[in-house]
């Protein structure tokens, strides 16, 4: 089955009609009046019984995307030059009264 080139409708084996502009692109169409309206540019999303406006007006089983869970970013603490992680961590988790009594001695 082909589908219709402005209604999107299927069209079985020996039904529709083709047209193919000047520039060799060819369409497909069910129907007259698919050909038609297409002839006279009108857009198909326009139109109430195309696929193309129920689509937009989310009157067809769209399959929903569902939506993929990010991974908690976690923090990691990196040594910087002339200071390993261990160091940072240790002085992390000195109590602060300590690190007080540490920057008051400088």
């Amino acid at each position: 089955t082909e589908t219709c080139s402005f209604s999107e409708s299927r069209i079985y084996p020996g039904h529709g009609s083709r047209y193919i502009r000047r520039d060799g692109s060819s369409y497909v169409f069910i129907n007259a009046k698919s050909k038609s309206l297409f002839m006279q540019r009108k857009k198909a999303t326009k139109i109430v019984w195309t696929l193309g406006w129920r689509r937009m007006n989310k009157k067809l089983k769209v399959e929903e995307v569902t939506r993929r869970r990010a991974r908690k970013t976690t923090k990691i603490q990196r040594a910087i030059v002339g200071v390993s992680a261990d160091d940072i961590r240790k002085k992390r988790n000195q109590k602060p009264e300590v690190r007080a009594a540490a920057r008051a001695a400088l």
